[in-house]
């Protein structure tokens, strides 16, 4: 699922209230240096000053796998990736590779006629859809042991979705109930905002208006007001309102609009050239992060200073599903993308052979993967999150994990106890690093800047790092790159809060490395790095020769 932006909306306690803006974050902090410029970014603008003023670097293609990007932005046309072999427009596939008019990428959730799926189930939804069907007058005391396991894992969907839909139920009553008292109680004083004064002194008997009255006193005690109470109440109806109609509806199901054959996970050839969609916010945001231009006088800076992003559209509003994951990483790679981003994730998978086998191609093509831990406030190593790099098949001698993948854990701006992103999911095995994730500021569409959170934004200031080791010490393989990020974190001191609790632990039990993404550290150590030959690195236009997928 495309790693939705954290909902401000919160139930504190029974009197219910909303959570108040605190204090805000430097609009580049990501990017600033935790000793020189007193914010725990990951020194990007100190590492251009020291090390690499005057230096030459090559062009990087970094692979954005979300949920489009918009390719007009004043901040990223400039570096939008564009297809050397095909002429823009002429309904051919000038260079060959399968796809038409794939000028800035591809659309893997679109169809031929120009049609985008936006919203999708979650894959839990679509395992109950099929388990339900696949069991229906099945006697569970008759099945063979396989299907009996089988049989665990639908009787576990099914009481989360259970669980779910109930849940969907008292949130969606809860904050429409507060949203139409709000509304009531503008009408009843005759304004839309009002002061805390004036919501003192007024008086109802109207239960529903009372409620948000409550609400609204404690919002504005906070320095909040009222038309950012109702602009948080409508979003979170919104989103509850959409799981419902959408993701937890198993009666939904979108595909046929891309019009492929879905049970065949290794087709290849289908969806269209749209790589903006019909929501590129998420990936638009995250490719800002890794790179938005930074000599143009204008938006942010992104992280990496000689790259091109590719858009390669497979992450709705939902969970994504593996096979689109898998061709959007085969894609990539085949048509010279170093580095890929991905920003997504789910709890269950379809078919992980067939994301792994991607994974391997990846690999073995020197291809380095930058991954979402999730927002879960979950511990990874308990709680599986997919895509991982994890090996379903292992073999007797194959590697059990993929050694060009990094998995991203999101750090917060506010430093001390509250260092690690209390949404952030976590895992001293199965996290590598953490990154700036919380307040990041970056492109949105229609020329747009806004501040996101999530390890959305944690994975593409991994992944612009990684572009910069790859574009100025180009003969360093993806594996090396990985561990120079991994073995040159920045450390943070103390104890901090525990995703998800308010357990205090040292911060170098959440991940691998135990710290903190530094690409002034990671450049130092670069230097002194011999790189390894690549005999098959990208050209960009999908002419590099590459082994076969699954190979």
């Amino acid at each position: 699922m495309k790693f939705k932006l954290l909902l401000l909306v919160a139930v504190l306690f029974s009197g219910y209230s909303l959570m108040a803006q605190g204090d805000e974050a430097k609009d580049n902090w990501f990017n600033l240096d935790p000793q020189t410029e007193g914010a725990p970014g990951v020194s990007t603008e100190r590492m251009y000053r020291e090390l690499l003023a005057g230096k030459k670097s090559q062009t990087v293609i970094v692979a954005v796998i979300d949920s489009g990007v918009d390719a007009n932005h004043e901040d990223l046309k400039d570096i939008m990736w564009v297809n050397p072999g095909e002429i823009p427009g002429n309904g051919k596939d000038d260079d060959n590779n399968g796809y038409i008019d794939d000028v800035h990428g591809w659309n893997f959730i679109g169809g031929k006629d120009g049609q985008n799926i936006e919203h999708e189930t979650l894959e839990s939804t679509r395992l109950y859809v099929y388990y339900k069907a696949y069991f229906e007058g099945k006697d569970p005391s008759s099945l063979s042991k396989k299907d009996k396991k089988l049989y665990d894992t639908y009787q576990t969907i099914k009481e989360d979705m259970d669980n779910k839909q109930q849940e969907l139920e008292g949130n969606l009553g809860l904050y429409q109930g507060l949203l139409d008292g709000i509304v009531a109680l503008q009408a009843a004083m005759g304004k839309d905002e009002v002061t805390k004064e004036e919501l003192e002194s007024f008086e109802t008997e109207d239960p529903q208006m009372q409620q948000a009255l409550n609400v609204l006193k404690n919002i504005l005690k906070e320095g909040g007001s009222l038309a950012d109470v109702a602009k948080q109440l409508e979003g979170a109806v919104d989103y509850f309102s959409g799981q419902a109609k959408y993701n937890y509806n198993p009666d939904y199901n979108p595909r046929s609009i891309v019009g492929d054959n879905y049970s065949d996970s290794y087709e290849r050839y289908y969806g269209n050239n749209d790589v903006i969609g019909p929501d590129a916010s998420h990936g638009t945001h995250v490719s800002g992060i890794i790179g938005a231009v930074r000599n143009n006088d204008i938006g942010i800076k992104g992280v990496a200073d000689n790259v091109r992003i590719m858009s390669v559209r497979a992450v709705p509003d939902g969970d994504e599903r593996d096979k689109d994951v898998a061709n959007a990483i085969i894609y990539a790679v085949d048509n010279g993308a170093s580095v890929i981003n991905m920003s997504f994730g789910k709890g269950y998978s379809w078919d992980k052979e067939a994301v792994d086998k991607a994974v391997k191609y990846a690999l073995k093509n020197d291809v380095l993967l930058v991954h979402a831990a999730g927002n879960d406030g979950e511990n990874n190593d308990e709680s599986p999150n997919f895509p991982n790099d994890g090996f379903e098949k292992k073999g007797l001698f194959g590697p059990k994990k993929a050694a060009n993948w990094i998995e991203v854990g999101a750090l917060s701006w506010k430093g001390g106890e509250n260092a690690a992103a209390g949404f952030s999911n976590y895992g001293k095995e199965n996290v590598d690093v953490f990154a700036p994730g919380v307040d990041i500021y970056s492109t949105t569409p229609n020329q747009g800047y806004e501040s996101f959170s999530g390890t959305s934004m944690a994975s593409p200031v991994t992944a612009g790092v990684a572009a910069v080791l790859r574009s100025y010490f180009p003969d360093l393989t993806a594996e090396q790159v990985k561990d120079l990020i991994v073995s040159n974190t920045m450390p943070i001191e103390g104890k901090v809060k525990k995703p998800g609790s308010k357990t205090l632990v040292p911060f170098s039990d959440l991940s691998i490395s135990g710290g903190v993404v530094n690409v002034y550290k990671a450049v130092q150590a670069a230097e002194n790095t011999k790189g390894k030959k690549k005999s098959n690195s990208g050209n960009g236009g999908g002419g590099a020769a590459k082994s076969k997928p699954g190979a």
